[in-house]
């Protein structure tokens, strides 16, 4: 049967997982992708759009329009490289701090929500063996 193939199964539950975290972030203006964005670029350390669009596994096209969409949505700015005039810093301003603090609570509620049919160890025992099957991102 279908449902038991693994991609199946992975891919409804990601389209699950998804429909509750875009509704969980629709009230801060934002969707999925631009919360993993923001989520990244609240960094200590400066980073850069191509360096955050390795981080994602995303191209630098892609990238440079979700950095302009959250930029228009004052919630990211750009700045120079303190170390490398070539590249811009992509680091987000009070408001998108503020948005990402508020979104992650959003998020937390949307993912205890998408595993509530499972008990607590079943839980964690599912992010522990998602997070031996996904590589680490690069760089």
């Amino acid at each position: 049967m279908s449902r038991r193939r693994l991609g199946y199964l992975l891919k409804h539950a990601n389209l699950r997982l998804t429909e509750l975290t875009g509704a969980a972030l629709e009230p801060y203006g934002i969707d999925g992708r631009e919360f993993a964005v923001l989520a990244l670029l609240d960094s200590p350390a400066p980073m850069s759009q191509l360096d955050a669009a390795r981080r994602l596994g995303i191209d630098r096209t892609t990238m440079v329009a979700m950095v302009d969409a959250l930029e228009r949505k004052d919630l990211v700015r750009r700045r120079p490289h303190p170390d490398d005039r070539r590249k811009n810093v992509v680091e987000p301003t009070e408001r998108g701090h503020e948005t990402l603090g508020v979104a992650r609570i959003a998020v937390d509620a949307a993912e205890e929500e998408f595993l509530s049919s499972l008990s607590g160890g079943d839980a964690g025992l599912l992010r522990d063996v998602l997070e031996r099957l996904v590589p680490p991102p690069a760089g």
